[in-house]
């Protein structure tokens, strides 16, 4: 049933008489907020009114009305009550430039911060940028100590893109704000200024604001770091780095200079990691979040033993923290140190209820039950290797577990029942199809079917020849097949598909060094999945591997050592081992292959290398 008109005025009058009450009751100028200052966000509700005065003592003659509450003066006549009504009815009946007017003439009458914010919002509401930017100055002028005039006055400044003009309110709206609040109102400046078409002048702009406490040794860090991530947000990588270590200069204690440093951590920018360990070194109680942060970084670059060690001194200073012992735990499983890993995973399961967000507490045990899981399954106790994925509760993640579970059956002889269970899981996206199919090709490889896994994605690779993830794993399974041409179409035809995709030249090039041919091109290819993926300790194996066929002892055993500090694989191990030996190392090449068996025994390439030059650790 659709209301009638009259209904729809009526309700709107009835509206307006409360606004009027609300209106009566406030005081003439609302008292600022004791939240951080927003500048952007919506301004909050202003402080009801000061509580009435006593009424004074009655007689008697008047003792019949002593019980009602004594009337008290207002400035809201019959005629600006009727002027604000109108104001309404007209802004809904499709005239709001008529309705600012009389909203705006009312609030500057009455003096009412609340009407102020009501023209600002019909204002914009008809998208008159100008009309909001007039009312919240009028709202300024009429009540200067208001707070909130001027926070929406600055928030249409910057949606205006009159960045210049806010120097002024804002340096006054820093003044306002208690030093207790100073980082929240940073934190705003920068999301919000970071908005502005003209990013560079955002910058210059919050500076000037900023003069005072750029010079400041108590705000001046975290000063310096909101400038520099307008800096940063313009595309100014340098002034950023200048402004992270002007920070920490002034405030060496401030978390806020490294934390915008980190940000800018990569291989191009040399100066930006020392802003970040000097903090950390010299701070015992620095942020646990942004030692955090920077262990995750580390990883991204994957620098694993350095993202460790951090991750080892957090464990021993914050042995109560959860997210470190899983982080750590994962690092710890993926280097082969299985027994901390265990012990690690192991204490953030037990602290892991501590965590107040269940989003995080889900993903995080979900990954260490998962880790356990692959910990036990590397020592074949399967039966432990299944009690941790039973305790696997995440809907998003049963696929893997699933696929884990499929696992385990295969490598317990199974292979048939662990085929029909990944054929089992559910299918809601076509990426969940194709993750079924690949897990089922893997099965196949772990039990060394390779002629059956080559026949699945040669028959999936028809149908859709430009997938590049089956175009890579058909061309591995065919080097298993010893289909060595084969093998290199395939990797060329993924180059062809995928010219950034490194996989494709580390394999080409590793398999030209292994047998010994086209050396020359081998490491041109090597060195070019170098250039996509620094730092990856897979690559440069197969480049310290070509530098030894080449005949580069030297510069291989560098090659290799650094790849095997950062990764101690096993077939990293193998070929690092080998080199030695080849270079009269001996008692150093089978220590390096005893840490390599303890990591995995069963690893082909470890093997095959042992008993190729009969050597029995």
């Amino acid at each position: 049933m659709i209301p009638s008109l009259r209904r729809h005025r009526l309700a709107a009058a009835a509206s307006l008489v409360l606004l009027a009450c609300a209106v009566q009751a406030q005081t003439s100028d609302p008292a600022a907020p004791k939240s951080p200052a927003p500048i952007i966000e919506r301004p909050t509700p202003s402080r009801p009114g000061t509580r009435p005065a006593p009424a004074p003592a009655v007689k008697a003659a008047d003792a019949k009305s002593a019980s009602e509450p004594a009337a008290q003066p207002s400035a809201l006549t019959a005629q600006l009550f009727y002027e604000i009504l109108m104001g309404e009815m007209t802004t809904r009946s499709g005239d709001p430039g008529s309705g600012y007017a009389l909203v705006l003439d009312a609030a500057r009458r009455l003096r009412d911060g609340k009407l102020f914010q009501r023209a600002v919002e019909i204002a914009l509401q008809s998208r008159s940028g100008d009309a909001a930017l007039a009312a919240a100055r009028a709202w300024q002028e009429t009540l200067p100590n208001s707070r909130d005039a001027r926070r929406i006055e600055l928030q249409i400044l910057i949606a205006l893109n009159r960045i210049g003009e806010t120097v002024a309110p804002l340096r006054a709206e820093i003044a306002a704000t208690p030093q207790i609040e100073r980082p929240m109102l940073m934190a705003v400046i920068a999301r919000n200024y970071s908005r502005a078409s003209d990013k560079k002048l955002a910058a210059s702009v919050v500076e000037q604001a900023l003069v005072d406490e750029l010079k400041s040794p108590t705000t001046g860090g975290l000063a310096w770091a909101t400038v520099g991530r307008l800096r940063l947000n313009a595309g100014d990588t340098s002034g950023a780095l200048d402004a992270a270590f002007k920070g920490q200069q002034i405030d060496p204690a401030s978390d806020a200079p490294a934390a915008l440093a980190l940000e800018m951590i990569d291989p191009g920018q040399p100066l930006a990691e020392p802003i970040v360990t000097r903090h950390l070194a010299n701070n015992p109680k620095a942020s646990p979040d942004l030692r955090i942060a920077y262990a995750r970084v580390l990883v991204e670059n994957r620098r694993y033993a350095d993202s460790t060690a951090q991750l080892q001194a957090l464990t021993t200073s914050r042995p109560e923290l959860a997210e470190p012992w899983l982080l750590l735990g994962s690092l710890q499983a993926q280097a082969r140190q299985d027994a901390a890993a265990e012990t690690s995973l192991k204490r953030y399961v037990d602290l892991a209820p501590n965590q107040k967000d269940a989003e995080d507490r889900q993903r995080g045990t979900t990954q260490a039950f998962l880790v356990l899981s692959q910990l036990a399954e590397r020592r074949k106790d399967f039966t432990a290797a299944e009690r941790w994925l039973a305790r696997v509760d995440s809907t998003d993640e049963l696929v893997v577990a699933q696929t884990r579970r499929a696992g385990l059956l295969a490598r317990q002889g199974k292979l048939p029942q662990a085929r029909e269970l990944v054929r089992g899981l559910p299918e809601r996206t076509a990426e969940d199809k194709k993750q079924k199919f690949l897990a089922e090709v893997q099965l196949l490889r772990d039990a060394k079917q390779y002629q059956a896994a080559y026949d699945m994605l040669a028959q999936a690779s028809a149908a859709a020849p430009n997938d590049s993830d089956l175009v890579y794993d058909q061309a591995m399974v065919a080097e298993k097949l010893n289909r060595l041409d084969e093998m290199e179409r395939l990797l060329r035809r993924l180059i062809e598909l995928k010219p950034e995709n490194q996989n494709a030249y580390n394999a080409l090039g590793y398999s030209f060094a292994d047998r010994k041919i086209r050396l020359d091109e081998a490491r041109t290819l090597i060195q070019k999945a170098v250039q996509l993926a620094p730092g990856d300790p897979f690559i440069a194996d197969s480049l310290g591997w070509v530098e030894f066929r080449l005949g580069n002892t030297t510069e291989a055993i560098r090659i290799l050592e650094a790849a095997y500090k950062t990764r101690p694989d096993p077939e990293i191990g193998a070929h690092f081992g080998e080199v030695l030996w080849a270079t009269g190392q001996k008692d150093r090449a089978v220590t390096i292959w005893k840490e390599a068996l303890l990591s995995d025994a069963e690893n082909e390439t470890l093997q095959e290398t042992l008993k190729r030059l009969r050597v029995k650790p």
